[in-house]
């Protein structure tokens, strides 16, 4: 740590995801003589590595910095790169800033990915497609957007080249975790394991992964928060060909079904053709994702996607994401991280054993034990997501065969809504609140965009 040395930058970036990195993109091309340095928690793109190899080491065994989480590109790094360009979902950044201008970003971005390393690779479309119509008429509905899939190796290939673009104009510090962020006369201190920085404005990115310490910098500079809602349900693993017909075309499909029990949404989520289930440490806590790649050659014969439904409290307990980090546990607690189960042991109220997931015709694409759902999720929940498991089974034979796994937990936290104006700046002058962290943005596409929005605020104000 520099203790007795305060290096001095024009703007200072905590947090090296798609926010983060967008932010200091735009800034460079806007005025190429600003002095700008980002701090990240974790590791540089090419030292990210999970330990998990399926051999040696089968679960997670709880790095102190989540490679999956944490480092140059985010928790999106090593996702499948989907940027979806839409105001439907994925976040309420056009809520700040118009849905013109959020969408204009959106694209914006969409052509810097394709100009460093994502050039041919395909937009997907909703527009005009049949399957809106076959959703409709099965009570499902069919979310409208423009999908670029660049796949997790390409997603990889554009973040090199987005760094080895940034590493000689941008001041990187990696592994270094941020204390705190004072006020001072002339703009903001921030401490923390790389020594103490100054800078006149300052951009915070820190991501799902950094919500704790967010919640920290909020109380410390009274910035009003209010809270967020909490993702929770299972990651669908099933043949490729039940979906292939939905995939093939719209390679994203959003659909959304309103449970007839409790009139609860339900939604699919991040779906992965011929992918990968995963695992994800967020503080701790261990739950499931998903990943799917554009190379051919990496591709596996299932497809996997989430079935979540949101929950959103208020009185007189607020704690979202604490309600989910508890059934997140009991799942690690029972399992020892990721659970697994057969849709049909699920429905016949019994547990998958060893001896049944061998006998599976789909064969899991991530190590996770054997279990019963039933005795971690609670009913409404569970309902629902069984409500939308046959719901689907309408428009895609197949989702609600005995075979098709179920994977728990997925839980998607999001950061308390930080009080942020149309600039995404918070009630101190020069201090920005972008992407996942502020519990605006949603999506890869929509946190890119916050940063790149800032950073014209942010130059168009020295231009002033």
């Amino acid at each position: 740590m520099l203790e007795n040395t305060q290096l001095q930058y024009d703007v200072i970036i905590i947090g090296a995801g798609p926010g983060g990195i967008f932010a200091a993109y735009e800034l460079l091309e806007g005025n190429k003589g600003l002095k700008v340095a980002v701090l990240e928690a974790g590791h540089p793109l090419s030292c990210r590595r999970c330990p998990i190899d399926g051999d040696k080491v089968k679960s997670c065994i709880g790095c102190k910095v989540c490679s999956i989480m944490s480092g140059f590109g985010g928790a999106g790094a090593f996702s499948d790169g989907k940027y979806n360009i839409t105001n439907d979902f994925g976040g309420t950044l056009h809520e700040y800033i118009g849905r013109r201008k959020a969408l204009e970003l959106m694209r914006y971005v969409d052509d810097i990915n394709m100009r460093y390393g994502g050039a041919g690779t395909k937009l997907y479309t909703t527009a005009g497609s049949r399957f809106k119509t076959l959703c409709m008429n099965n009570d499902l509905h069919l979310l409208d957007a423009s999908v670029r899939h660049l796949g997790t190796d390409i997603n990889y290939v554009v973040l090199e080249n987005l760094y080895a673009h940034l590493k000689e104009r941008v001041d990187f510090y990696f592994d270094a975790p941020v204390d705190t962020v004072c006020l001072t006369d002339g703009g903001y201190q921030v401490r923390g394991k790389a020594g103490t920085f100054t800078c006149a404005r300052c951009v915070v990115s820190v991501g799902r992964s950094g919500s704790k310490w967010m919640e920290q910098v909020c109380r410390d500079l009274q910035i009003p928060t209010r809270s967020n809602r909490v993702d929770i349900g299972v990651r669908v693993e099933l043949p490729a060909e039940v979906f292939a017909h939905l995939t093939d075309e719209l390679y994203e499909s959003k659909i959304v079904y309103r449970t007839e029990t409790y009139e609860d949404k339900v939604r699919t989520f991040c779906m992965n053709p011929r992918g990968v289930v995963v695992n994800e440490n967020t503080n701790g806590i261990i739950t499931v994702n998903g990943h799917s790649y554009e190379d051919p050659a990496m591709h596996t014969a299932n497809t996997n996607f989430a079935l979540l439904v949101s929950k959103h409290f208020s009185e007189p307990f607020k704690d979202s994401n604490g309600y989910g980090e508890s059934i997140a546990r009991l799942s690690n607690m029972l399992g020892g991280g990721v659970i697994v189960q057969r849709f049909g042991d699920l429905i016949r109220g019994r547990r998958s054993t060893k001896a049944r997931m061998e006998e599976s015709f789909v064969v899991p694409t991530l190590s996770a034990t054997p279990g019963d759902l039933s005795l971690v999720l609670p009913k409404r929940l569970l309902d629902g997501i069984i409500e939308m498991i046959y719901a689907l089974d309408k428009v895609a034979p197949g989702t609600a065969n005995d075979d098709t796994l179920l994977y728990g937990v997925e839980v998607k936290f999001y950061n308390m809504e930080v009080a942020v104006d149309h600039r995404l700046m918070s009630p101190h002058e020069g201090l920005y609140i972008i992407g996942d962290g502020s519990g605006i943005t949603h999506s890869l596409s929509h946190a890119s965009a916050s940063g790149v929005h800032v950073a014209r605020d942010i130059l168009q104000t020295l231009e002033g």
